[in-house]
């Protein structure tokens, strides 16, 4: 658990991550505190907007709508990479989600991916008082693409709130992860965000790879390969020796390093899938 962080540290965490950010209007007292608590927090959630346009997409994120008053978020990540922050304090981001996720990210303990929810936002605890809540501009529909910069933005963001609190990438869901009813963020998968937010971890928050994705996955099924993460974080190197006359400059190790992560992973969700089958056949033996 963690204390939300000020306003004034929120901007400083998220510029020294390279973070563009743009303040909107009295953004630091807009909230719904009146409501309930803020805090302890406990994570961050990632959202979709099912908007198109960045100006009516920051104003509807801001003052929300008849059924449910803004701000929807802390801040929306914008396609061209700035974040523009709408509030601070409690906003209707979240909503209901289950609370056996909460635990497992309370804990960080869990594989590429919390157990899926089984509350939604009618019958689950209450999300607003433990995340912090970033709209992402986006159809939502699997087919409008994320820009680079834009989901180069939403790893720093995200990697700022863990710098901040010292919390790992794990701190770091997807609505639909908290909330059974849900489906966003569509266009990438979580568990690859959260690679790359724990790869920057590892990193000084003033970190910058040179390049960005030039082609960033449309589809949940489509994330980046290691091969594609190998290429993209050798991608300035490359062409600045191919430019000197050399044949380039391969990472063997930092494509070994993603192999080796990824190995760690499947090792953790095949152990899991073990224990699943022993208590099922157990259940069997029993009944």
């Amino acid at each position: 658990m963690a204390t939300p962080l000020s306003p004034t540290a929120a901007l400083a965490a998220l510029r020294a991550e390279g973070v563009r950010v743009v303040e909107v209007g009295s953004w630091s007292t807009h909230n719904r505190n009146h409501k309930g608590p803020w805090g302890p927090l406990n994570g961050s959630i990632v959202h979709h907007t099912v908007t198109k346009g960045t100006a009516n997409t920051v104003a509807m994120v801001r003052d929300g709508y008849a059924d449910l008053p803004g701000p929807l978020c802390h801040g929306m990540i914008a396609k061209d990479g700035q974040v523009h922050m709408v509030g601070w304090g409690r906003t209707n981001h979240a909503g209901g989600g289950d609370p056996a996720v909460l635990a497992q990210v309370v804990a960080e303990d869990y594989g590429t991916r919390p157990t899926p929810p089984t509350r939604g936002n009618k019958n689950g605890v209450d999300g607003n008082s433990h995340f912090y809540g970033w709209e992402c501009e986006n159809l939502g529909d699997g087919k409008d693409p994320w820009p680079a910069v834009q989901y180069d933005a939403i790893v720093r963001v995200q990697a700022a709130l863990c710098r901040a609190h010292g919390w790992s990438a794990k701190s770091v869901i997807g609505h639909l992860e908290w909330s059974s009813d849900k489906v966003d963020p569509r266009g990438f998968t979580m568990a690859s965000l959260r690679a790359d937010v724990a790869e920057r971890l590892t990193h000084p928050a003033s970190w910058n790879p040179g390049t960005t994705p030039t082609d960033p996955p449309t589809k949940e099924d489509t994330m980046p390969t290691p091969l594609d993460v190998w290429a993209y974080r050798n991608k300035a190197q490359d062409t600045a020796a191919k430019k000197a006359g050399g044949k380039g400059i391969p990472d063997a190790y930092g494509y070994l390093q993603q192999v080796a992560a990824d190995n760690k992973a499947l090792k953790s969700e095949v152990a899991a899938l073990r224990k699943d089958i022993a208590a099922l056949t157990d259940l069997v033996k029993k009944g």
